[in-house]
């Protein structure tokens, strides 16, 4: 039996040119589907470990702080797009909110503001074990970072200035 018959059909089963169209086919989609689903595979199959993060959303007025007291949302599910992730908030609490300002004489002093509270919301979830760039859902966490609390009835972006992986503070 030849390996290429007189037809050009590779072991008399198929055309080497289909053959190198179905391969390249596969190749494609099957890096369209890494692209799409990689991240998720590999969060999947790697270890989890318990992440804490506590962020910080300044400046609020006294409705949104009424509003995120009144909605009481220790215990609520975070939503990253439009679906769940696997962090939960545990614990909201408002402090006074405070700020540098220059004085008249041009000195750096700290004013503390008559309504405008802060907002701290401490949330805990599950990250992949030795990851470089820890995740909850499509958000990166690092201190100092960005964060968006986003729960199915609240939103508001703030910055985390506190976070820790395990027993290893960042």
């Amino acid at each position: 039996m030849k390996i290429i018959n007189e037809k050009g059909k590779l072991f008399g089963i198929i055309n080497i040119v289909d053959l190198v169209i179905l391969v390249a086919v596969v190749v494609v989609v099957g890096a369209i589907v890494w692209q799409v689903f990689g991240d998720r595979v590999s969060d999947a199959v790697s270890q989890q470990e318990e992440v804490t993060l506590v962020v910080a959303i300044p400046d609020c007025p006294p409705d949104l702080v009424e509003e995120a007291m009144r909605q009481d949302l220790v215990g609520k599910q975070l939503v990253m797009s439009s679906s769940y992730v696997d962090a939960y908030i545990t614990d909201v609490w408002a402090e006074a909110y405070s700020e540098d300002v220059t004085s008249a004489d041009g000195s750096l002093v700290s004013a503390t503001s008559p309504t405008a509270q802060t907002i701290y919301v401490e949330i805990v979830g599950q990250v992949a074990a030795n990851s470089a760039t820890p995740k909850i859902g499509s958000q990166e966490l690092r201190a100092g970072r960005s964060f968006i609390v986003k729960t199915q009835t609240f939103e508001s972006t703030g910055t985390i200035y506190y976070m820790q992986i395990g027993d290893e503070v960042q």
